[in-house]
């Protein structure tokens, strides 16, 4: 579904991103972790189109986007969920899902008569676990749910790529738990590329783990492979013990 090859983006002196080979299959839910400053952020945003890469190329189900604007990727089928919330906090759950699904249709503002609209929006605050949460403003919304509109929102655009970028960050125990049943629930068609900290949700949800480390791919396999690897263990504690980064 996602393939980079050579990807490097370099600020000043500092590699970034230095020479990333990432392929995510169809239907994967892919995690992309790695220690603070291992060049996530900096990749996910050259995956996206927020920011051009020196070297390397992009490719969406086979198709070149390393020269597309992100709004060209969007309409192709790739949706993104950003690190930090940007929802309009004038506007209800309903209303915001609505306003992205007008978009995506390329319609102009509907009124509240119009049903398939309305129909969408109601089936997608479902899918997320809000139903009947609808008419609530969005500041009114727990950290949680708002991270469950987020993913509704990026829903309405018809994905065949979502990328979430630390999609538990502040979330509680019981909201992350919600989180991995949603974003296991997913349809197929939808494949998953997510940046995470929390490595007990990583490998939860994830059937494939790929590792950065300075900006350069260290590993890629199952979850089961890179806990085990010695060099991801070094990546994060130097030379600490592995069970002080995988709780059992």
């Amino acid at each position: 579904m996602l393939r980079c090859a050579g990807l490097s983006r370099s600020f000043g002196a500092l590699k970034a991103v230095d020479g990333v080979d990432l392929e995510v299959a169809a239907g994967a839910r892919h995690a992309l972790i790695g220690p603070n400053g291992a060049g996530k952020s900096t990749l996910f945003r050259l995956l996206t189109g927020v920011l051009r890469p020196d070297a390397g190329t992009v490719a969406l189900n086979g198709r070149d986007l390393t020269r597309l604007s992100e709004a060209r990727r969007a309409r192709l089928g790739m949706s993104r969920t950003p690190q930090h919330s940007s929802l309009f906090a004038s506007m209800t759950a309903a209303r915001t899902v609505a306003l992205a699904v007008r978009r995506h249709g390329r319609v102009g503002v509907l009124p509240r008569r119009e049903p398939a609209v309305w129909d969408r929006v109601d089936e997608l605050l479902d899918a997320v676990g809000l139903a009947g949460r609808g008419g609530v403003a969005v500041p009114s919304l727990s950290h949680g749910e708002r991270r469950q509109l987020e993913v509704a929102v990026a829903l309405a655009c018809r994905p065949t790529l979502m990328l979430l970028d630390e999609p538990a960050a502040g979330m509680s125990p019981a909201e992350s738990k919600r989180l991995v049943e949603l974003l296991a629930g997913l349809p197929p068609e939808v494949t998953v590329l997510f940046v995470e900290h929390d490595l007990d949700l990583v490998f939860e949800l994830a059937d494939t783990v790929t590792v950065l480390h300075l900006g350069r791919v260290l590993m890629s396999g199952s979850p089961e492979r890179v806990r085990a690897s010695e060099r991801v263990r070094e990546a994060y504690l130097g030379t600490g013990r592995r069970e002080e980064l995988f709780l059992t």
